[in-house]
Protein backbone atom coordinates (compact mmCIF):
# COMPACT_ATOMS: atom_id res chain seq x y z
CA UNK A 1 0.00 0.00 0.00
CA UNK A 2 2.73 2.30 1.12
CA UNK A 3 4.75 2.11 -2.08
CA UNK A 4 1.52 1.82 -4.40
CA UNK A 5 0.13 5.57 -2.43
CA UNK A 6 3.75 7.39 -2.95
CA UNK A 7 4.29 5.79 -6.91
CA UNK A 8 0.93 7.39 -7.10
CA UNK A 9 1.33 10.95 -5.88
CA UNK A 10 4.75 10.79 -7.81
CA UNK A 11 2.96 10.40 -11.15
CA UNK A 12 0.31 12.81 -10.44
CA UNK A 13 2.96 15.67 -9.12
CA UNK A 14 4.91 14.89 -12.96
CA UNK A 15 1.31 14.65 -14.67
CA UNK A 16 0.13 17.73 -14.07
CA UNK A 17 3.51 19.22 -14.25
CA UNK A 18 3.78 18.05 -18.11
CA UNK A 19 0.89 17.08 -19.61
CA UNK A 20 -2.30 18.99 -20.45
CA UNK A 21 -4.51 18.51 -17.86
CA UNK A 22 -7.35 20.64 -18.74
CA UNK A 23 -10.27 21.03 -20.79
CA UNK A 24 -10.52 22.33 -24.52
CA UNK A 25 -13.57 24.41 -23.92
CA UNK A 26 -14.69 24.66 -20.02
CA UNK A 27 -13.02 27.47 -17.74
CA UNK A 28 -13.53 28.84 -14.38
CA UNK A 29 -16.09 31.17 -16.22
CA UNK A 30 -14.62 34.22 -14.54
CA UNK A 31 -13.29 35.84 -17.94
CA UNK A 32 -16.99 36.35 -18.60
CA UNK A 33 -16.64 39.07 -16.03
CA UNK A 34 -15.22 42.24 -16.18
CA UNK A 35 -14.25 45.24 -13.39
CA UNK A 36 -16.01 48.67 -14.68
CA UNK A 37 -13.33 51.06 -14.57
CA UNK A 38 -13.24 53.74 -11.94
CA UNK A 39 -10.92 56.12 -13.23
CA UNK A 40 -11.50 58.61 -10.29
CA UNK A 41 -11.21 56.30 -7.36
CA UNK A 42 -10.51 58.54 -4.42
CA UNK A 43 -8.10 56.54 -2.26
CA UNK A 44 -4.11 56.64 -2.34
CA UNK A 45 -2.73 53.42 -3.66
CA UNK A 46 -0.41 52.86 -0.12
CA UNK A 47 -3.63 53.12 1.94
CA UNK A 48 -5.09 49.65 -0.13
CA UNK A 49 -5.31 46.63 2.51
CA UNK A 50 -5.88 43.01 1.36
CA UNK A 51 -5.55 42.03 5.06
CA UNK A 52 -8.74 39.57 5.87
CA UNK A 53 -10.32 37.62 8.38
CA UNK A 54 -10.83 33.82 8.49
CA UNK A 55 -12.38 31.96 10.96
CA UNK A 56 -10.40 33.73 13.49
CA UNK A 57 -7.42 34.21 12.01
CA UNK A 58 -6.14 37.61 10.70
CA UNK A 59 -4.97 36.86 7.44
CA UNK A 60 -2.23 39.15 5.74
CA UNK A 61 -3.83 38.60 2.41
CA UNK A 62 -7.19 36.54 1.25
CA UNK A 63 -4.82 34.62 -0.91
CA UNK A 64 -4.74 30.27 0.00
CA UNK A 65 -2.58 27.58 -1.01
CA UNK A 66 -4.19 25.00 -2.46
CA UNK A 67 -4.01 20.89 -1.57
CA UNK A 68 -1.69 19.87 -3.95
CA UNK A 69 0.55 16.71 -2.45
CA UNK A 70 2.70 15.22 -0.50
CA UNK A 71 3.67 11.52 0.66
CA UNK A 72 7.39 11.82 -2.00
CA UNK A 73 10.26 13.45 -1.69
CA UNK A 74 10.02 15.95 -4.49
CA UNK A 75 6.30 16.64 -2.58
CA UNK A 76 8.25 17.40 0.48
CA UNK A 77 10.68 19.69 -1.28
CA UNK A 78 7.25 21.28 -2.94
CA UNK A 79 5.46 21.52 0.47
CA UNK A 80 8.27 22.95 2.16
CA UNK A 81 9.20 25.78 -0.81
CA UNK A 82 5.44 26.94 -0.21
CA UNK A 83 5.03 26.67 3.29
CA UNK A 84 8.49 28.84 3.63
CA UNK A 85 6.46 31.49 1.06
CA UNK A 86 3.18 31.29 2.73
CA UNK A 87 4.98 32.28 6.11
CA UNK A 88 6.27 34.91 4.19
CA UNK A 89 3.66 36.61 2.47
CA UNK A 90 0.75 35.26 4.79
CA UNK A 91 -0.85 33.03 3.04
CA UNK A 92 -2.80 30.32 4.10
CA UNK A 93 -1.44 27.15 3.35
CA UNK A 94 -3.89 23.52 2.93
CA UNK A 95 -1.98 20.63 2.53
CA UNK A 96 -2.40 17.10 0.32
CA UNK A 97 -4.18 14.45 1.11
CA UNK A 98 -2.86 13.24 4.78
CA UNK A 99 -4.25 9.74 3.90
CA UNK A 100 -0.38 8.87 2.89
CA UNK A 101 0.92 10.17 6.65
CA UNK A 102 -0.67 7.39 8.26
CA UNK A 103 -0.99 4.66 5.57
CA UNK A 104 2.86 5.28 4.40
CA UNK A 105 6.14 5.13 6.95
CA UNK A 106 7.86 7.07 3.52
CA UNK A 107 8.10 10.84 3.42
CA UNK A 108 5.55 11.56 6.22
CA UNK A 109 7.58 14.48 6.67
CA UNK A 110 6.60 16.33 3.87
CA UNK A 111 3.16 16.82 5.55
CA UNK A 112 4.78 18.03 8.90
CA UNK A 113 5.32 21.85 7.11
CA UNK A 114 4.11 23.46 10.70
CA UNK A 115 7.39 24.10 11.50
CA UNK A 116 8.02 26.60 8.23
CA UNK A 117 4.56 27.91 8.85
CA UNK A 118 4.00 28.51 12.30
CA UNK A 119 1.59 31.75 12.39
CA UNK A 120 -0.37 31.24 8.94
CA UNK A 121 -4.09 28.57 9.63
CA UNK A 122 -2.97 25.40 8.05
CA UNK A 123 -5.63 23.43 6.64
CA UNK A 124 -5.13 19.82 6.82
CA UNK A 125 -6.88 17.45 3.92
CA UNK A 126 -8.65 13.58 3.49
CA UNK A 127 -10.75 12.08 1.22
CA UNK A 128 -14.13 12.01 2.27
CA UNK A 129 -14.93 8.73 1.16
CA UNK A 130 -12.19 7.18 3.33
CA UNK A 131 -14.61 7.07 6.00
CA UNK A 132 -16.19 3.96 4.02
CA UNK A 133 -12.63 2.48 4.13
CA UNK A 134 -11.60 2.40 7.61
CA UNK A 135 -10.94 5.90 8.92
CA UNK A 136 -12.89 7.58 11.54
CA UNK A 137 -12.76 10.37 14.04
CA UNK A 138 -9.30 9.20 15.44
CA UNK A 139 -7.64 9.02 12.44
CA UNK A 140 -8.64 12.09 12.13
CA UNK A 141 -7.63 13.64 15.37
CA UNK A 142 -4.04 11.97 14.74
CA UNK A 143 -3.58 13.38 11.42
CA UNK A 144 -4.72 17.34 13.38
CA UNK A 145 -1.79 16.15 15.91
CA UNK A 146 0.52 14.89 13.54
CA UNK A 147 0.37 18.03 11.23
CA UNK A 148 -0.46 20.39 13.81
CA UNK A 149 -3.08 21.69 11.74
CA UNK A 150 -5.71 24.39 12.76
CA UNK A 151 -8.52 23.12 10.45
CA UNK A 152 -9.49 20.09 8.43
CA UNK A 153 -11.27 19.55 5.35
CA UNK A 154 -12.81 16.53 3.50
CA UNK A 155 -12.01 16.49 -0.69
CA UNK A 156 -14.81 14.99 -2.45
CA UNK A 157 -13.41 13.15 -5.83
CA UNK A 158 -15.83 10.84 -6.76
CA UNK A 159 -14.92 10.84 -10.99
CA UNK A 160 -11.23 10.22 -9.71
CA UNK A 161 -11.45 7.58 -7.79
CA UNK A 162 -13.67 5.63 -10.36
CA UNK A 163 -10.86 6.41 -12.86
CA UNK A 164 -7.97 5.06 -10.39
CA UNK A 165 -7.23 1.48 -10.24
CA UNK A 166 -8.74 0.19 -7.34
CA UNK A 167 -10.00 3.32 -6.76
CA UNK A 168 -12.63 3.77 -3.65
CA UNK A 169 -15.82 4.61 -5.15
CA UNK A 170 -18.41 3.83 -2.36
CA UNK A 171 -19.45 7.30 -1.76
CA UNK A 172 -22.51 6.12 0.14
CA UNK A 173 -24.29 7.14 3.68
CA UNK A 174 -20.83 10.36 3.87
CA UNK A 175 -22.94 12.96 4.53
CA UNK A 176 -23.89 11.41 8.45
CA UNK A 177 -20.27 10.46 8.53
CA UNK A 178 -19.11 13.77 8.00
CA UNK A 179 -22.12 15.00 10.60
CA UNK A 180 -20.81 12.86 13.07
CA UNK A 181 -17.44 13.82 12.93
CA UNK A 182 -17.67 17.64 12.62
CA UNK A 183 -19.72 17.17 16.03
CA UNK A 184 -16.81 15.67 17.89
CA UNK A 185 -13.58 17.02 16.22
CA UNK A 186 -12.29 20.08 18.17
CA UNK A 187 -11.53 22.16 15.34
CA UNK A 188 -13.10 23.51 12.29
CA UNK A 189 -13.94 21.03 9.39
CA UNK A 190 -14.29 21.81 5.76
CA UNK A 191 -15.11 20.71 2.66
CA UNK A 192 -13.57 21.01 -1.04
CA UNK A 193 -13.68 19.58 -4.55
CA UNK A 194 -10.81 19.06 -6.38
CA UNK A 195 -11.81 20.53 -9.78
CA UNK A 196 -15.41 19.38 -10.58
CA UNK A 197 -16.95 21.92 -8.65
CA UNK A 198 -19.78 22.26 -5.70
CA UNK A 199 -23.43 23.13 -6.69
CA UNK A 200 -25.63 25.11 -3.57
CA UNK A 201 -27.94 22.29 -2.41
CA UNK A 202 -25.14 20.10 -1.41
CA UNK A 203 -23.09 22.64 -0.13
CA UNK A 204 -26.22 23.59 2.10
CA UNK A 205 -27.15 19.76 3.21
CA UNK A 206 -22.98 19.86 4.26
CA UNK A 207 -23.52 22.91 6.31
CA UNK A 208 -26.72 21.46 7.93
CA UNK A 209 -24.98 18.81 8.85
CA UNK A 210 -21.84 20.80 10.78
CA UNK A 211 -19.65 21.76 8.03
CA UNK A 212 -17.88 25.51 8.79
CA UNK A 213 -16.38 25.96 5.24
CA UNK A 214 -16.68 25.23 1.76
CA UNK A 215 -14.00 24.99 -1.08
CA UNK A 216 -15.75 24.86 -4.05
CA UNK A 217 -12.82 23.73 -6.70
CA UNK A 218 -14.44 24.52 -9.55
CA UNK A 219 -14.13 23.45 -13.10
CA UNK A 220 -11.89 25.21 -14.98
CA UNK A 221 -8.34 24.46 -13.62
CA UNK A 222 -6.88 20.90 -13.68
CA UNK A 223 -8.93 18.10 -14.69
CA UNK A 224 -8.62 15.02 -12.57
CA UNK A 225 -10.01 12.64 -14.83
CA UNK A 226 -7.35 14.03 -17.62
CA UNK A 227 -4.78 13.23 -14.94
CA UNK A 228 -5.74 10.26 -14.20
CA UNK A 229 -6.15 9.07 -18.10
CA UNK A 230 -1.89 9.25 -18.02
CA UNK A 231 -1.95 6.74 -15.09
CA UNK A 232 -4.73 4.40 -15.61
CA UNK A 233 -3.90 0.55 -17.06
CA UNK A 234 -7.40 -0.15 -17.77
CA UNK A 235 -8.14 0.68 -21.27
CA UNK A 236 -12.14 1.20 -21.21
CA UNK A 237 -11.20 3.81 -17.98
CA UNK A 238 -8.74 5.39 -20.40
CA UNK A 239 -10.90 6.35 -23.05
CA UNK A 240 -13.75 6.99 -21.17
CA UNK A 241 -12.03 9.61 -19.25
CA UNK A 242 -11.86 11.67 -22.08
CA UNK A 243 -15.70 11.95 -22.20
CA UNK A 244 -15.23 13.83 -18.96
CA UNK A 245 -12.87 16.69 -19.71
CA UNK A 246 -15.28 19.34 -20.03
CA UNK A 247 -17.10 18.06 -16.81
CA UNK A 248 -17.67 20.11 -14.20
CA UNK A 249 -19.26 23.56 -12.49
CA UNK A 250 -16.95 26.11 -13.72
CA UNK A 251 -15.97 28.00 -10.79
CA UNK A 252 -17.29 31.33 -11.04
CA UNK A 253 -20.82 29.56 -11.25
CA UNK A 254 -20.07 27.52 -8.19
CA UNK A 255 -19.56 30.53 -6.43
CA UNK A 256 -22.47 31.84 -6.99
CA UNK A 257 -24.39 28.59 -6.36
CA UNK A 258 -22.37 27.79 -3.12
CA UNK A 259 -23.15 31.60 -2.07
CA UNK A 260 -26.45 32.01 -2.85
CA UNK A 261 -27.80 28.80 -0.84
CA UNK A 262 -24.99 29.21 2.45
CA UNK A 263 -25.16 33.37 2.86
CA UNK A 264 -23.22 33.69 5.46
CA UNK A 265 -20.51 31.05 5.92
CA UNK A 266 -16.86 30.59 5.13
CA UNK A 267 -16.17 30.39 1.11
CA UNK A 268 -12.80 29.39 -0.33
CA UNK A 269 -12.83 29.93 -4.32
CA UNK A 270 -10.35 27.41 -6.09
CA UNK A 271 -10.25 26.41 -9.35
CA UNK A 272 -8.42 27.33 -12.29
CA UNK A 273 -7.44 30.53 -10.35
CA UNK A 274 -4.15 32.28 -12.93
CA UNK A 275 -3.81 36.04 -11.32
CA UNK A 276 -4.64 38.36 -8.73
CA UNK A 277 -7.55 39.79 -10.70
CA UNK A 278 -8.84 36.64 -10.94
CA UNK A 279 -9.45 36.18 -6.96
CA UNK A 280 -10.40 39.59 -6.95
CA UNK A 281 -13.31 38.64 -9.40
CA UNK A 282 -13.90 35.88 -7.32
CA UNK A 283 -13.96 38.09 -4.06
CA UNK A 284 -16.49 40.56 -5.55
CA UNK A 285 -18.88 37.21 -6.25
CA UNK A 286 -18.41 35.66 -3.05
CA UNK A 287 -15.48 34.16 -1.50
CA UNK A 288 -13.36 34.91 1.23
CA UNK A 289 -10.60 33.34 0.18
CA UNK A 290 -8.93 32.35 -3.01
CA UNK A 291 -6.84 29.11 -3.80
CA UNK A 292 -3.64 28.98 -6.25
CA UNK A 293 -2.75 25.64 -6.76
CA UNK A 294 -1.38 24.24 -10.06
CA UNK A 295 -0.42 27.97 -10.94
CA UNK A 296 2.44 27.73 -8.33
CA UNK A 297 3.33 24.47 -8.87
CA UNK A 298 5.86 24.73 -10.98
CA UNK A 299 7.74 27.75 -8.94
CA UNK A 300 7.99 24.91 -5.92
CA UNK A 301 9.32 22.14 -7.48
CA UNK A 302 12.49 25.26 -8.09
CA UNK A 303 12.92 27.34 -4.87
CA UNK A 304 11.48 29.69 -2.34
CA UNK A 305 12.34 32.69 -4.06
CA UNK A 306 10.66 31.61 -7.13
CA UNK A 307 7.34 31.26 -5.47
CA UNK A 308 8.13 34.42 -3.18
CA UNK A 309 8.18 35.98 -6.78
CA UNK A 310 4.84 34.39 -7.74
CA UNK A 311 3.19 35.57 -4.70
CA UNK A 312 4.07 38.63 -4.80
CA UNK A 313 2.94 39.58 -8.52
CA UNK A 314 -0.80 37.74 -7.30
CA UNK A 315 -0.81 40.18 -4.86
CA UNK A 316 0.20 43.37 -6.93
CA UNK A 317 -2.85 42.05 -9.24
CA UNK A 318 -5.22 42.35 -6.57
CA UNK A 319 -4.13 45.07 -5.45
CA UNK A 320 -4.30 46.96 -8.44
CA UNK A 321 -7.92 45.29 -9.23
CA UNK A 322 -8.89 47.13 -6.22
CA UNK A 323 -7.22 50.42 -7.03
CA UNK A 324 -9.13 50.47 -10.48
CA UNK A 325 -12.76 50.01 -8.46
CA UNK A 326 -11.87 52.01 -5.69
CA UNK A 327 -12.30 49.43 -3.24
CA UNK A 328 -9.74 50.48 -0.32
CA UNK A 329 -10.35 46.77 1.77
CA UNK A 330 -11.09 43.56 0.74
CA UNK A 331 -14.81 43.76 2.23
CA UNK A 332 -15.18 46.76 0.23
CA UNK A 333 -14.26 44.74 -2.44
CA UNK A 334 -16.92 41.43 -1.31
CA UNK A 335 -19.56 41.99 -3.61
CA UNK A 336 -18.41 45.23 -5.31
CA UNK A 337 -21.56 46.07 -7.85
CA UNK A 338 -18.38 47.74 -10.27
CA UNK A 339 -18.21 43.64 -11.00
CA UNK A 340 -19.80 43.13 -14.59
CA UNK A 341 -21.50 40.27 -16.57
Amino acid sequence: MANTIEQRKSQHIQITLNEKVTGDSISTGLESYRFLHNALPEIDFDDISIETNFLGFQCKTPFLISSMTGGTALAETINRNLAIAAEERGWALALGSTRALLDSDGHFSSFLMRKYAPSVPLIANLGAVQFNYGYGIEECRKIIEMTEADMLVLHLNSIQEVLQDRGDTNFKGLLEKIEQLCSTLEVPVGVKEVGWGIDGQTAKKLVKAGVTFIDVAGAGGTSWSQVEKFRVEDQIKRVAAEAFSEWGIPTAESIQLVRGEIENQPLIASGGMQTGLDGAKAIALGADLVGFGRSILKEATQCVEDVLEVMKVREMELQMSMFGIGAQTIEELKGNPRLKN
